[in-house]
């Protein structure tokens, strides 16, 4: 197994919890409108949560935003191309994810270096 995966492990885990995994691209979609409606409604009640690891001169970026339709879990890795999420229909399980995969970072050396709300500014 090659550090790239080792880090989608350390970070994500493993799938099989019922969570839909979808890569982030750039470009547009028609539906993309209704979807952006639907999401400002979520926003309102929707809770963020960031992290920020470190580990030999890399960062990487963990964030949570959960609400009443679910989770979304995301991650941006230094060494991918373009950053991950999972979606899942269960708030709870969304988080018990983001703190399963801080607590599997920190024993694989990641450093966090900040975990609270987003910081803007």
């Amino acid at each position: 197994m090659d550090e790239q995966d080792d880090f989608d492990d350390e970070l994500i885990g493993d799938a099989d919890d019922g969570a839909e995994s979808d890569e982030l691209a750039l470009g547009g979609d028609e539906d993309e409108d209704e979807d952006a409606a639907d999401d400002a409604d979520d926003d309102e009640d929707a809770e963020v949560r960031t992290a920020l690891l470190a580990k030999s001169e890399m960062l990487a970026l963990l964030s949570l935003k959960t609400g009443a339709r679910g989770g979304l879990l995301v991650r941006v890795d230094p060494r991918q191309p373009l950053p991950s999420a999972q979606t899942y229909e269960d708030a709870a399980a969304a988080l018990r994810w983001f703190r399963r995969s801080l607590a599997t970072s920190r024993r694989n050396g990641w450093e966090v270096v900040y975990e609270g709300a987003p910081l803007y500014g």
